[in-house]
């Protein structure tokens, strides 16, 4: 049997909200695989268990670039250490430079972005000179650069902790500005079922098949009653089976069909999403350093 330690339960614990005994538990009846104790916890405790998935853990913002007719665009994501730090002028002033190179220069990846020049330097001569000047770490995450099929609209919200790029072809200026922040409150993982990678919907499945069968369902029910399940979180998590944010009576496929237009793709960047933070302890720190001074 393997080894439940502590650092397995806070981990998971973390991950999930749920209390610690009931991590132990879950991480000794999946023989300590991570994965499959979260899963257990999810039939045991239902949405609870998933809270923690879409909490910001990291500081940083998100940048977007936007040509002016629209046909063009690009976002980018930087971290830094500290919320402060996430509102200063030159580390804003640097995300928006980089969301700009990404849209005109279309670099492979962050290491090609890193390696272009800004103000007669390397982007990454810039970043470390900025490290330096204000004594904390920041790094360049991801960026998504859009050429358009239709028009892209672009939203940013919460502080820049939240950005969208929606590429809708058809419809007009207020339709786009009305998705993209339907996405920016709804956050779907993807346009259409089809693009939700199965390994997704097969765990849906196995909850779902788990929680009818602790209910006492007939076994003869459970695989319709799983599919049920599946189709309900596949519209929570597609953009086109959404209820429309200013109109729940209404899917954004339907809006769509209204307005005679459709979705060519979109983008949603959640600063810090999928990063641990590191939660530190002031009180302890200070205490830390006064008796190392003393010694």
């Amino acid at each position: 049997m393997a080894e439940i330690t502590a650092s397995m339960v806070k981990e998971l614990r973390e991950k999930t909200d749920a209390p610690m005994m009931e991590c132990k538990k879950a991480l000794t009846e999946a023989a300590g695989d991570m994965a499959k104790a979260e899963e257990i916890l999810r039939v045991k405790l239902g949405s609870k268990a998933s809270k923690a998935a879409s909490r910001v853990t990291a500081e940083g913002v998100v940048g977007t670039y936007l040509s002016a007719d629209g046909k063009l665009a690009a976002m980018v994501e930087v971290n830094c250490e500290t919320d402060f730090v996430a509102k200063n002028d030159d580390f804003l002033a640097l995300t928006a430079s980089l969301a700009e190179l990404v849209a005109t220069k279309n670099p492979a990846d962050v290491a090609a972005l890193s390696a272009l020049e800004l103000d007669g330097q390397t982007v990454e001569a810039v970043r470390t000179a900025l490290v330096g000047k204000i004594g904390e770490n920041m790094t360049i995450r991801r960026f998504v650069r859009v050429e358009a099929k239709g028009q892209v609209a672009s939203y940013v919200h919460a502080g820049a902790k939240i950005g969208v790029l929606i590429d809708l072809v058809g419809g007009d200026e207020q339709l786009g500005k009305d998705l993209a922040m339907h996405i920016a409150a709804s956050k779907p993982k993807a346009l259409t079922a089809a693009e939700i990678p199965a390994e997704l919907t097969d765990a849906e499945r196995r909850i779902a098949i788990e929680k009818a069968r602790e209910a006492g369902k007939p076994e003869a029910m459970l695989d319709k009653i799983a599919e049920g399940s599946v189709q309900k979180f596949l519209k929570e998590v597609t953009l086109l089976g959404q209820p429309f944010v200013k109109d729940d009576k209404l899917t954004v496929e339907a809006l769509l069909k209204s307005k005679g237009a459709s979705v060519a793709s979109f983008a949603l960047y959640v600063v810090g999403e999928g990063i641990e933070k590191k939660v530190t302890d002031f009180a302890a720190e200070v205490a830390a350093q006064a008796a190392a001074a003393q010694k």
